[in-house]
């Protein structure tokens, strides 16, 4: 509760002088917001009108600190015009004139026709795609069985396509086999690692599916592809894992048993 004598200021100020949001401070009370044609008649125009957003803000928030009984305050809300839509147009203008002005500056080149005739010679998918498809070009894993005379028992497209299947649900089970409540890699090392090396992982094989284009030689890049996810989870292991015994782990240890997470 508030004392009375705080509430019933006429000049709109506070004990220590402080102008007030709820009265005649600097930001007028919510049945008193002027509406859009007002701000739009102000000189100060859009600064002004961002002020007092921010000034409402920080005053309401200060004042429910000091009310709120509860750790949680309650949470403010903004009406969505002219508040919300003024900050986000205003933000939206700015990246799309950015764009516009990137593409009368800089236009694309656009190159010959292609041959509907003829194959191009480097054939990618979109980037985001580049590891499934380096998944696809892992023909030389393929074993050859010697019940097939050399031969192998399936082709090296459906072994890429079988391949993309194992991965995507080791992605899809690990969740469910790390069940911990860890908020940092260092509180357990080998998952952060495991994390690592796939990350690595992404990222070489994304390699591999581009190798016409990459300056190296195809079979040390084939290598490569799989020793470096490796190399990497095995590094941020014993990181992690040494990070793990000195003083920064048991301070957030102390401090989460303290507050625990909700």
């Amino acid at each position: 509760m508030i004392d009375d004598t705080e509430t019933d200021d006429t000049d709109g100020q506070t004990d220590d002088g402080e102008p007030r949001a709820d009265g005649a401070g600097i930001v007028a009370p919510d049945g008193e917001t002027p509406t859009w044609r007002e701000r739009k008649e102000r000189a100060q125009g859009l600064p002004r009108l961002t002020y007092e957003y921010f000034e409402r803000a920080r005053r309401e928030d200060q004042d429910l600190r000091v009310e709120s009984d509860y750790v949680e305050r309650d949470v403010l809300a903004f009406p969505a015009w002219p508040h919300e839509m003024v900050r986000n147009l205003a933000l939206s203008s700015f990246f799309v004139g950015m764009l516009v002005f990137l593409a009368a500056a800089l236009p694309p080149h656009i190159g010959a026709p292609s041959n509907p005739n003829q194959t191009p010679a480097v054939i990618l998918p979109d980037w985001y795609l580049y590891w499934s498809f380096g998944l696809l070009k892992l023909g030389p894993l393929n074993p050859d069985l010697a019940l097939l005379d050399g031969g192998k028992l399936m082709a090296d497209r459906t072994y890429g396509v079988l391949a993309n299947l194992v991965v995507v649900g080791f992605i899809a089970i690990v969740p469910f086999l790390n069940k911990g409540s860890a908020r940092r890699p260092v509180e357990q090392p080998f998952w952060a690692a495991v994390g690592v090396g796939g990350v690595t992982f992404a990222f070489t094989i994304a390699a591999y599916s581009a190798k016409n284009l990459v300056p190296m030689d195809p079979h040390l890049l084939f290598d490569l592809t799989f020793l470096l996810p490796f190399v990497a989870g095995f590094i941020s292991y014993a990181v992690f894992k040494s990070m793990r015994e000195g003083y920064m782990f048991e301070l957030n240890r102390r401090y989460y048993r303290l507050r625990p997470p909700k």
